[in-house]
């Protein structure tokens, strides 16, 4: 009996796959839609054949404008952008026009990879630049690759088509198609490397197309005869052949089954399979069963041995497992045989096969299978696609969680209760949040958010909502964050009236303004502090103090609850100027003070920011003086004797004068008997 060993990577990729999938959901979504992919979808015949038969068409980019034309409200169009992506004038016109019609849109399918790719040419290849592309100039990924390149560039298929005198001179941009041969595009980097000062390289080819490469490689060395499956106008299919054929010309290219060089195939030992990119695994598997019934000793029969073991119902069981059929839309149980990082593969206990492919399990590139499923592990899947020839069901977990997570939002509905989820996309008119991997629909108004704020602000944000409405027909729901947050604030409102008394402090936000004070929002319900309240001195508007937006200590002052008013204090002993004053001057002592008033009988003073003292006019100068701006002038800084201190009535003396006589004791009685001395004279004349 021949031996068959499938490389561990074969088959489908993750951008491929969700690629398929999503013409298939769109297919089945949007019967009136004309769906048009932007070159053939997948290389594979097989399944290209399948779509056009549900009515998808092929179009290439010249089509764009006439399709756009023809699009109406009774059959719109929908143009799908394949794993490959296409050029950066495309996307823009796709985008152009889907804004300008709403029965014309598109799906972009890009890889995720081909798009990392996109996102580093145009960060990195800028003008003045060389960007250097390893891969098939004429491969509808490298035409969008370039096209995002803001210098020169220039593709490459293998390191001997580099010019070193040209490149030496360059600052060079590396990059490689997705798909490319591992081993070259290594050889091409140690010559960029060795000839290149100037440089930026990526390592941009997919990980699988490297692994499944590799793989291909050590099987291509252990087998008698390789197989290779998939598309022949395939990039990764033939880098795989041409791969294996190094090692062990004994390599044959196949789209199919149907293709299976039999006589070969019949008189090999060991016999290895390798699949490209575009490959399902139910192809894979045929091919499998194929090459498995040539051989003459595999037979499906039960043996004395193996009746011996199992008593009359148990066999009887078995029978009827065998025979058992499944049909699109089934839920069926099974126990995972094997994982790898494409798929997993599941015994159904019956005659077929059951295949999860990576996209119907995870939408996250990050997440590998192996490390959520094991061999032996129970899962449960809707079947998807049944092929009765070679007994293999192309099976989706996603479904089967999608119907619980639908239950879940119905129940949430039903039941009034509040979701947790992320919000995901902005899309026309809303947002997307995902909830148990439900989508569901968040309307602009619906957001919490103010009219003028970009809706933007909360993609990546965790969210609660309600469901507040629901398509059960169409599976749709529409949810709503305000409704929850204005909850949230009735709750609060209510929390803080029953708690209310004067005294009580709270961290709050200024809310908004007005000329005699502002609104603080307390957590669920506002209180105003008047402008008196603001400062201990003298303000012509809120503004000088605080602004919208402020977080500040407030406390409750008074509160009305029928009339929903409470009055809140800003002032306190702890921020009291005369407080401060008063820990840090005694009478005696000596300060600058600034002159900000005068009035016939005196001068006021700012000690500091809400006190000011009284100089008396008696105590400006050591001579009389009319009026104080005699000698004083507003804003003038002078230093003066505090000479008393009414705490009761909040009132400072200070006196210029007994600072003139400390300093100057001898001047005085001079001055007086100068003032005297004409009298004295006029006397005695």
């Amino acid at each position: 009996m021949s031996e068959i060993r499938i490389a561990e990577n074969a088959g489908f990729c993750f951008g491929v796959e969700r690629a398929v999938r999503e013409v298939y959901s769109l297919c089945e979504e949007n019967g009136s839609t004309t769906i048009c992919t932007l070159g053939s979808l997948i290389h594979n015949p097989t399944i290209t054949s399948d779509l056009s038969q549900k009515g998808v068409r092929t179009v290439s980019e010249g089509d764009i404008d006439r399709l756009f034309e023809e699009a109406t409200d009774e059959r719109p169009v929908r143009i799908v952008i394949r794993a490959h992506g296409v050029q950066k004038e495309i996307y823009e016109k796709l985008e152009r026009y889907s804004g300008e019609k709403s029965c014309f849109g598109y799906t972009d399918c890009t890889c995720p990879y081909v798009k990392k790719i996109h996102d580093i040419v145009k960060t990195n290849a800028l003008p003045g630049t060389y960007l250097l592309v390893f891969g098939d100039p004429d491969h509808p990924e490298v035409k969008g690759i370039v096209s995002f390149a803001g210098g020169e560039y220039r593709v490459i298929r293998s390191e001997n088509e580099l010019d070193f005198k040209e490149i030496a001179q360059k600052n060079v941009v590396l990059v490689s198609q997705t798909t490319q041969n591992l081993t070259d595009w290594k050889k091409s980097q140690k010559i960029i490397e060795k000839y290149c000062t100037n440089r930026l390289i990526f390592d941009t080819i997919c990980s699988v197309t490297g692994k499944r490469q590799n793989e291909t490689e050590a099987l291509a060395k252990q087998v008698d005869l390789m197989i290779v499956i998939g598309g022949r106008n395939s990039s990764n299919t033939n880098k795989l052949y041409s791969v294996s054929k190094k090692v062990n010309d004994n390599t044959f290219l196949i789209e199919n089954a149907s293709e299976l060089p039999l006589e070969r195939v019949r008189g090999a030992g060991i016999i290895g399979i390798s699949a490209g990119a575009s490959t399902p695994g139910w192809i894979i598997q045929e091919v499998k069963n194929t090459m498995s019934e040539l051989n003459e000793k595999v037979a499906a029969e039960v043996t004395q041995d193996s009746v011996e073991r199992n008593d009359e119902g148990t066999f009887a069981e078995m029978l009827e497992n065998s025979l058992k059929t499944l049909n699109t839309g089934d839920i069926v149980k099974g126990t995972v045989l094997s994982v790898n990082d494409n798929e997993i593969q599941v015994d159904l206990g019956a005659k077929f096969t059951g295949i999860i492919p990576y996209s119907e399990v995870s939408e996250d590139t990050s997440v590998k299978l192996s490390d959520l499923f094991k061999i032996g592990d129970e899962v449960e899947a809707m079947v998807v696609h049944v092929s009765d020839v070679d007994g293999v069901a192309s099976l989706s977990k996603k479904r089967v969680d999608a119907i619980s997570s639908w239950q879940s939002i119905l129940d949430a509905r039903e039941n009034d209760t509040v979701l947790e989820g992320k919000i995901v996309d902005v899309v026309k008119g809303g947002l997307l949040i995902l909830i148990n991997g439900q989508k569901i629909f968040i309307p602009a108004s619906q957001s919490g958010l103010p009219k003028d704020a970009q809706l933007s602000e909360l993609k990546g944000t965790t969210q609660k909502v309600k469901i507040i409405d629901i398509n059960e027909q169409r599976r749709r729901a529409v949810a709503s964050i305000r409704v929850v947050k204005r909850e949230e604030r009735k709750a609060k409102e209510a929390e803080i009236w029953a708690s209310l008394e004067k005294g009580k402090k709270f961290e709050g936000k200024v809310k908004s303004m007005t000329s005699y004070g502002v609104f603080v929002d307390l957590g669920g319900v506002d209180g105003m502090v008047h402008s008196s309240e603001l400062s201990w001195t003298h303000i012509k508007h809120p503004s000088e103090v605080v602004s919208v937006g402020d977080t500040i200590s407030v406390y409750v002052k008074d509160f009305d609850p029928e009339k929903k008013r409470i009055s809140l204090g800003y002032k306190t002993e702890e921020n009291d100027p005369w407080n401060k004053f008063t820990a840090e001057n005694s009478v005696g002592d000596t300060v600058e003070v600034k002159i900000v008033s005068m009035m016939p009988f005196g001068a006021f003073a700012e000690i500091l920011p809400g006190v000011d003292g009284l100089i008396h006019i008696s105590q400006i100068a050591n001579r009389k003086i009319t009026k104080p701006a005699d000698v004083l002038e507003l804003g003038q800084v002078v230093k003066v004797k505090i000479t008393d201190i009414d705490n009761e009535n909040r009132k400072v003396s200070l006196s210029i004068r007994a600072l003139l006589s400390d300093e100057e004791p001898a001047e005085a009685p001079a001055e007086e008997k100068t003032e005297e001395a004409p009298a004295e004279k006029k006397t005695e004349e």
